[in-house]
């Protein structure tokens, strides 16, 4: 296979108007950027039979997805600046090996520690795909159609939350929840093929030498010295909190209070998801003829609002009818945030793409973990303490895109013609 135009460039990132991704491609990076999603919502309906099989409490089996959300957020920190100084394909290969092997070790898992310990090695495995996946994009496009790129990879990415639930449900129906451990155990063999024999290296030579240049955290250093990388980071972090909130959340929520069964469930989970692909697709839509910032400007504003009706509602003891609506609308606006506050963070030092790739992670899914903890202790059997979290994530990251990562009138990039 010849290599690709950009492998020959310096650093400087091709634009769409030099070459439209294929859909292989599309499918391969969405499958790398959808591997943490699908480990997270496949098990998802299996939590009460393994609560039931190891004689826990909720609270205690919470603990593999609030552990396996700080795997992410440890190891995006470290596979980022990896893949700066080794390479994209060899750091995604080293994680689908941690990956193997920690899903069978949670398949055999004799104890719930045991597998709680599991889940987090199977997070560092898994991470070092999405982390190093937004890298790649920066690696092949500039900001304005990094964020579209993102937004087409939400078209991938939909089908973990619109499928992985009902899936997970049928095979722990079928053969038991470890059956579903087993399955990853599959999905990380098939995505480290996928690697190996379709994807081309990426980083450029000077991304390379700008890693040699210093320790990992004098990188760090240097990034979060960028006020609008923090603000950029901060945004996401928010717009992930409250996803994160609510997949803690959702099980107790919809099965126990709202009194939905195991699929009905994983019907719930997929009408979400279809909110947030069908932003994700306007916001392509709007890229044609606004900036990311722009769009990310007014996106803030709206999901604050949509956090704060939702709020006033959870307080007002408002019907199912009256809530979910409110939520769907609070959540689908991560379609029109995401994409743009990744191609943001990503477009502030590119040279260090893997680096911004790996705090934009560990920040959100560090976030996450204490969030999905929070809605997990705080949980009272009300759509309340999923409402606060929301209500509360969305207004930071509305303050911290308009206060901190918004740029001057005279940087704000025009989008490119198409």
């Amino acid at each position: 296979m010849p290599p690709p135009a950009y492998s020959r460039r310096v650093h400087a990132p091709i634009t769409s108007n030099a070459r439209q991704p294929g859909l292989g491609e599309i499918l391969l990076l969405g499958s790398l950027t959808a591997f943490g999603a699908v480990t997270i919502d496949l098990y998802l309906p299996t939590l009460p039979a393994i609560a039931r099989d190891y004689g826990s409490s909720p609270a205690v089996v919470q603990l593999t997805l609030s552990t396996f959300f700080i795997g992410m957020a440890v190891g995006q920190l470290f596979f980022g600046p990896l893949s700066d100084r080794i390479g994209r394909r060899p750091t995604i290969l080293i994680g689908c090996a941690v990956y193997i092997l920690a899903s069978l070790t949670c398949a055999v898992a004799p104890t719930i520690e045991a597998l709680v310990a599991g889940r987090f090695f199977q997070a560092l495995g898994c991470c070092a795909a999405m982390v190093t996946c937004r890298a790649i994009v920066r690696d092949r496009y500039d900001h304005a159609d990094s964020a579209r790129i993102f937004s087409l990879l939400m078209l991938v990415l939909a089908v973990a939350p619109l499928l992985a639930p009902t899936v997970g449900g049928w095979i722990a129906a079928a053969a038991g929840w470890h059956a579903v451990f087993y399955a990853f155990v599959g999905i990380g063999v098939a995505v480290a093929l996928a690697v190996a024999l379709r994807l081309d290296e990426s980083r450029s030579a000077a991304t390379a030498a700008t890693a040699r240049q210093g320790s990992v955290l004098t990188g760090y250093g240097a990034l979060l010295r960028q006020r609008r990388l923090i603000g950029y980071l901060l945004v996401g972090a928010a717009n992930g909190t409250a996803l994160f909130s609510y997949i803690a959340a959702s099980p107790d929520l919809v099965m126990g209070t709202w009194g939905f069964s195991d699929q009905q469930f994983g019907l719930v989970f997929a009408v979400i998801a279809v909110g947030i692909v069908g932003a994700s697709q306007v916001n392509r839509a709007l890229l044609r003829h606004h900036s990311p910032d722009r769009i990310l400007a007014a996106a803030s504003l709206g999901a604050a609002l949509a956090g704060g009706a939702l709020l006033l509602a959870a307080l007002a003891s408002a019907s199912l009818p009256v809530i979910f609506p409110l939520l769907f609308l609070a959540l689908s606006s991560n379609g029109l945030i995401a994409a743009n506050a990744s191609a943001g963070a990503l477009s502030v030092d590119p040279l260090r793409a893997g680096a911004v790739s790996g705090l934009m992670g560990g920040v959100n899914f560090g976030i996450g973990a204490l969030s999905s903890a929070a809605a997990a202790a705080i949980y009272d059997g009300t759509a309340l303490p999923l409402s606060i979290n929301i209500a509360v994530a969305m207004l930071v990251g509305a303050a911290a895109y308009h206060l901190l990562a918004r740029p001057p009138r005279d940087m704000q990039q025009p989008t490119s013609a198409r």
